[in-house]
Parts: C-alpha cells; structure tokens; sequence
C-alpha cells in the first residue's frame, strides 16, 4: 500500500503535503540565474559576508600550510628528478620526450624563465644539492603551491555556488585543506598540483554556466562555458587522467540536454532549431574550443624545442632532422652494397649478433631446434656484430662499387666472423613457438636450396619507393621476403647456453613498432671515402599536425608500456582506504624523511560518506519500488542531482584506474579524492536534515516577458535568488556546526599527528615511526 503523502517525513523536520515541483537542477541545488537581470541584485558570493569571512580564513590557511618551510629539503626529491629535468630542457630549447602533455611542465619553464634560471642543473639523481649547483628550486616550487593553496578557495567556492550550507562548505574545503597527500604533492615539482587545481576550476565553472541555463547565450552564459572548456582542455594538457574530467562534465551536459529536449518540460518546449543552437553551443564550447587549446601547448612545445636532446631516439628521422644539431641527421650516410654495417635494434638498443656456438637440440619445453648457428642480440659493440649487405643477385665483379641499396629491395646478410649468411626459415624460436627462428648457414645452403630463405626486404620507415637507405636516419624493418615475418628482439635473456644474451626471431606482427632497426655504423668505410665529406645541413621543415600526432602515437605507446614493477607501486582498491604511501625522500643523518601520505582519518571520513551516499540511493530506490516514497521530490532531485553530480565525478576520476595496466601511485587519487570532499560536506547536510528554502523556477514565459521589458514585481521577486543565509532560515544550525566542529577536530589532529612526514621535519625517532605506521605503512627508520 502506498504510504499516505501528508506523513512522510519532510527535511527541515517540517510536515507538509507532498506536491509536484519541478526536479532541482544538476549540479547545482540553488534555483537562481547569476545576474539575470541587471535589475536584480545578484546573490552568491558578493553579499554573504559570513561565507567571505570564512573563503579569507581557509585562503590564508591554504597558502599557510603549502608554503610553510617550502624552502626544505634542499635536495632533489623523488620525481623532481623528471619535471625539474623538463623546465630545464624547455630552458636550454633541448628536445626531450614524456608520456605526459606539455603545459604543466611549461609552467615550470615559465617560473624558470621568470627568475633568470638558465636550465644549467639537469636534477639527475635524487638527493642531489640546489644549493651547491645554485638553482632557483624555491621558486619551481611556489609554482605548484600557488595553484595547491588556490584549490581550497574553488573547493569551497563549488559548494557554495551549489547552494550548500557554510558549514558544509567548510567541511568539504578543509578536508583538502588538511590533506596530507594534497599539501605533499603541491609543495615540490611535482605535476598533480596543476592537475588538481584545474580540475576543481572546471567543475566550478560548469556550476555557473549550469546557473545561467535560463538566460542561454548571454554573455555571462557564454564566459562561463567557454571558461568551462578553458579549464578542462588545462585539465588534460596537464595529464591525460583530465579525460575523467571531460567525462563526469560530459555527462552532466548530455543530462542537461536530454532535459530541453523534453516537448513538456515546464519553462517551455524548444524547438529543434533552438535545440541545436544548444547542442552546437556546448560542442563548440567543451569540445572544439579544449581541442584548439590543447594542440596551442603542443604548438608552443614545439616552438621551443628546436635543438636536437634526449628525445631523439623516440621519434622518426623525419621528425629529428627537424632539430638542429642532431647528430643523426649530421652522421648519416648512403650504404652501399657489399658494405659492412652493424644493426642496432630501435628500442633495446641491442647489435645484431652471431657467434659459431649452436642453438640446443632440445629447449626446456621439449621443442627441437634446427641446431643452426645462434643468431642472438648483443648489448656491446663487438666484430661479431659486423654483416655485409649483399644484393639478391651479385653484381659482377667489375661493377660492384657505388650501388646504394634502396627502400623495398631484397638484400641478403653475410655474417663476416663466420662467413654464414643470415636465415629465417619455419622452425619455432627459442622462446615463442609462433615466431621464426633466425640461424646463419654456408654459402652452399645459402646459394642452393635454401636461396629463398636467406632473402631479405629493406622497409624503411615512412620511406618512399626507391629512398636512399642510410645509416642513423634509415630506421628500418627487416622483412623475410618469403615469409613476410619482421626481425624482432626483446629484452629477456636466453639461457646460458646462448650466454644470457637476447632472442632474435621473426614477429608475424610485422606492423609493430617494436620491429624496428637502424645501421649504426659502416665499419668497412674508408676515411677519404666520400660519403665522409659531411655539409651542415639545415633543420628541415616537418608540418605541425604530423608532429603532433607522431608525437602523440609515441606518448600514448610508452604511457601503456609503463608496467614494470615498483616498489612503491599500489592498487586503486587500497587508495581509498589509504593503506600504503610512498617514500618520497630520506635523510640518514638527521632520520628525517618524506612520505606521501594522505590524512588518514579525512580519507576514511570521505570513504565512508562515498558509501553512506551509495547506500541511501539504493535504499531509496528500493523504497520506491515498494511504493514507500521516504523523500520529498525537490530533496530527491537535490541528492541524486547535486550530490550525484559530485559521485559521478569521483567515480569518473577513480574507476578507470582499474582498468589500467601501467604503473600506478596514491597519487592518481587525488582529483578523487577532491571529488569525494565535495560528497562528504554535501551529504552531511543532508543526513542532518538541512533543506533550503527555495523558490520556484520561474516560467519560460514569465522569463522571456521580462527579457522583453514586460516585468512586473511578482516576476521580479520569482527571479530574484535568495542568499544562503535566508534559504537556510528556519533551519536549525546547531547540528550542523556541531558535526563540523567534530570533523575539523579529528581532520586537524590527524594532519597535525602525519605533518612529520610530509614537510620533512622535524625528525622522528624509533618509537615516533613506529606510532604512525597505522597500516603497516612501509616507513624508514622503523628500527
């Protein structure tokens, strides 16, 4: 039976029949537009002055608690070693290569720039002295703890646009206030900092464009979503974990949409050319316009470094001879047939190499081998590596000089030591049953019956019918012309009966990148050959898109290959339970140490509440079910649309994780975690039964009458927003405060008892490590 509508139970303790309200809105729980009328005086942020009080406090406190002792340790820690390393190659215009887009690396750049700093100090090893090497490391530093001590104010400016209670958004700000993982990543060179802040900064922006939804394409309407876009193409130029942003917002706006799509909905039907006005308004805006921004930091990555650097090797020759000074494009020459070469495989840099011992007749599995000559890769420069590259059919001898072998030709490869050529042939491989065996064999297999196996097609990268094939910049795949398998390597050793080197075999996935060699060298070159005489050459002109996009193939290839072990390494199912860290930097002497670790009881708070707000939805939806309806409608929509809003993005920005299979850190939680703030503050207003008071959405008509001057005060007085302090009125505060007292007690004790451990001092003794190994943290001086 249902349950009569005049007893169930209201927010605010209060008993009143139930009646149809529109749903409140997503995101947002207030019903006004910011500044609709310039009649009207706004609400929000400028008319409250108990919630400008408290936004100075938890400012004043934020820039306290990230820059406090910033200048300390002096040394380089953990992986300042990477992004310290960046701003100084952007400074010194050296190309180098990272799995993470540009601008929050160019942000460090520019703070080098700022202060003079030349990019003389590479950070290269952990522990290393700023002071002695004299480099700025206090002001790479505040860059980060500018934008950490920046995200408590958005935290708190987020609940309250949302329409939440001040308590609530104390709540919400000050567990990332007090976070001890949130103040250790921000206060070195770290680049989670940019990440967060411009996370928190695109979800802000969205509630005041959301705000704005009933004065579309208003100038305000539109600062807002183009802002909106801002912030989240900076979300993911930063790392590509911004696309979790893109998706929680995105979902969001489908929702908003579905919604003006309805014919019945209550401001009015749109029509379908007004439809599309708003769907082409939020593509350009959240879409085209992040895109435009994004590739703007490429375009300026690509502007600075124009000198040849480390990254080199992870891109084509086309793409380095577009650098000055590299030393590929300078070093390069024709080969020519019947040269000697050394091949050197692209990613483990391992020669191509034969020696006179054979493969077994049996490998551990029980598979039988050829018993053919051990054709093996080999870290070290040495003459077994040295082969001749011979023509399919000699030339004769009269003719033999100054043929230059070309892209697609068959070539074959004598072994010089052992005067054997190279073979592929259908026998399995030491370690990959499905992969080709390589050998040498005489020159009577060679030139009789096994001619066809000892042949060779040259494919040179992104080459052209008939190039030149050259040495460095000839990067190339070496195909079995009659089995069309690529010669491949890899980097687990064989056994001792091959001396621990590598495995050479023939890869049926021919189109892999990892299939790729170059020539290292000519050995058989004579000095005044003249392929040696070398001219300057000047940087070729490669266009920008095919820049990028190699580059962003090469970022998205080794950000997935990522998958080695660490022994700081987590899972995401411990990250919101907190049950490991990482050490971050250690000092002997003095027992003093750095472990990125968040607060714990703020984290179990947070967790908690992520649970309880779970929990509510299913048991409402199963009241529903059963025909009890236990929440008013505007409570409902305010819960699963602001409160869900803020899930939805915890969600977004955690569960993904667990389909990743590189390495994963605490860190990656953050943007979580933030997001799990803002559904703690807002579901303890909730549970403690605060509901605003709101007035009804003005009609669709009622608005456009206005817009056209056709207003009375009864329309005037439906537009008007209410400030928090009258929509709160007649609530009782108490309950609330006091929860947030308690909050704010245990999330300040819990950072105050772990700050040893996040600003590096001071230090602690045995039994002070050992009193904070809650759960079994892995921390130093434990003993």
């Amino acid at each position: 039976m249902t349950t009569s509508p005049t007893s169930l139970r209201q927010r605010g303790g209060q008993t009143v029949k139930k009646e149809k309200s529109a749903p409140a809105p997503l995101v947002t729980g207030e019903k006004d537009t910011d500044g609709f009328l310039n009649t009207t005086k706004a609400s929000g942020p400028g008319s409250e002055w108990d919630y400008k009080l408290a936004l100075f406090v938890i400012t004043a406190l934020a820039f306290t608690t990230r820059f406090w002792g910033i200048g300390h340790p002096n040394e380089v820690v953990f992986d300042e070693v990477h992004f310290g390393k960046f701003a100084s190659y952007y400074l010194q215009r050296t190309y180098f290569f990272d799995v993470h887009p540009p601008f929050g690396k160019l942000l460090f750049a520019l703070m080098g720039w700022f202060v003079g700093y030349d990019g003389h100090f590479l950070f290269d090893n952990i522990g290393d002295s700023y002071i002695d090497n004299n480099v700025p490391y206090v002001a790479f530093r505040a860059m980060p703890a500018l934008l950490g001590s920046l995200t408590i104010p958005t935290v708190f400016l987020i609940m309250w646009e949302s329409g939440y209670s001040l308590p609530a958004c104390v709540i919400s700000a000050s567990l990332v206030l007090f976070d001890n993982a949130h103040i250790g990543q921000t206060r070195l060179i770290l680049l989670d900092a940019t990440l967060v802040f411009a996370m928190s900064v695109s979800v802000l922006c969205y509630v005041r464009f959301y705000k704005l939804r009933h004065d579309p394409f208003s100038r305000k309407w539109w600062k807002w979503l183009l802002l909106t876009g801002v912030a989240m193409s900076c979300v993911i130029s930063t790392k590509y974990v911004g696309a979790f942003t893109f998706f929680s917002i995105g979902c969001a706006v489908c929702i908003d949409l579905w919604g003006l799509l309805d014919i019945n909905r209550r401001q009015g039907a749109l029509s379908l050319p007004e439809f599309g006005k708003h769907f082409v308004a939020r593509l350009f805006g959240l879409i085209v316009i992040p895109f435009f921004f994004y590739l703007f930091w490429f375009q300026i990555h690509f502007a600075i470094l124009t000198r040849s650097g480390p990254g080199d090797d992870f891109m084509t020759p086309e793409f380095q001879e577009t650098l000055s000074d590299n030393i590929m494009a300078l070093q390069s020459v024709n080969i020519n047939y019947y040269d000697t070469i050394t091949l050197r495989h692209k990613d483990t840099k391992a020669y191509l190499h034969s020696h006179p011992d054979k493969y077994p007749l049996r490998y551990d599995d029980g598979r039988v081998s050829s018993q053919g000559q051990q054709v093996t890769g080999y870290p070290f420069n040495d003459t077994n590596n040295h082969w001749q590259i011979l023509p399919a059919r000699a030339f004769p001898e009269d003719n033999q000089v100054g043929h230059h072998v070309k892209n697609m030709e068959v070539v074959r490869l004598r072994h010089i030591v052992t005067d054997t050529i190279l073979l592929s042939h259908d026998v399995a491989s030491p370690y990959y049953p499905t992969n080709q065996e390589f050998t040498t064999v005489d020159h009577e297999n060679a030139d009789g019956n096994r001619f066809n196996d000892t042949l060779f097609e040259i494919k040179i990268e992104q080459g052209k019918d008939k190039q030149e094939f050259k040495s460095m910049s000839g990067q190339f795949k070496l195909i079995h012309f009659p089995t069309k398998v690529a010669m491949w390597t890899h980097t687990k050793p064989l056994p001792e009966w091959a001396f621990k080197q590598q495995e050479i075999n023939g890869n049926k996935h021919v189109a892999q990148s990892s299939n790729v060699w170059y020539v290292d060298e000519i050995p058989s070159l004579p000095p005044d050959d003249e392929r040696n005489k070398r001219e300057p050459k000047k940087p070729k002109y490669m266009p920008f898109l095919r820049k990028y996009f190699e580059l962003q193939r090469a970022m998205f290839h080794h950000n997935n290959a990522l998958t080695s072990s660490h022994p700081y390494s987590s899972h995401p199912v411990q990250w919101p339970f907190l049950l490991r860290g990482v050490s971050f930097w250690t000092q002997n002497d003095t027992k003093r140490q750095i472990y990125f670790l968040g607060n714990p009881i703020g984290w179990w708070i947070t967790s908690s509440l992520l649970a309880v707000f779970a929990g509510i939805i299913g048991a409402d939806q199963l009241s529903k079910r059963r025909g009890v309806d236990a929440l008013d409608e505007r409570t409902r929509s305010r819960l699963y649309n602001s409160t869900g809003f803020f899930f939805l993005t915890w969600a977004a920005h955690y569960l993904p994780f667990y389909l990743m299979g590189r390495q994963l850190f605490l860190h990656h939680y953050l943007p979580a975690h933030l997001a799990s703030a803002l559904v703690t503050g807002a579901l303890l207003e909730f549970i403690l039964n605060l509901d605003p008071v709101i007035q009804d959405e003005p009609s669709y008509t009622a608005r456009a009458e206005i817009k056209r001057g056709k207003k009375n005060d009864t329309m005037v007085a439906n537009v008007r927003s209410l400030p928090a302090s009258s929509r709160f009125s007649g609530n009782g505060m108490l309950a609330m405060w006091g929860a947030t007292g308690v909050v704010l007690a245990l999330v300040i004790g819990g950072w105050y008892f772990f700050l040893p451990l996040t600003y590096g001092k001071p230090g602690l003794d045995v039994a002070q490590v050992n009193a904070r190994k809650w759960m079994n943290y892995d921390l130093h001086f434990a003993k």
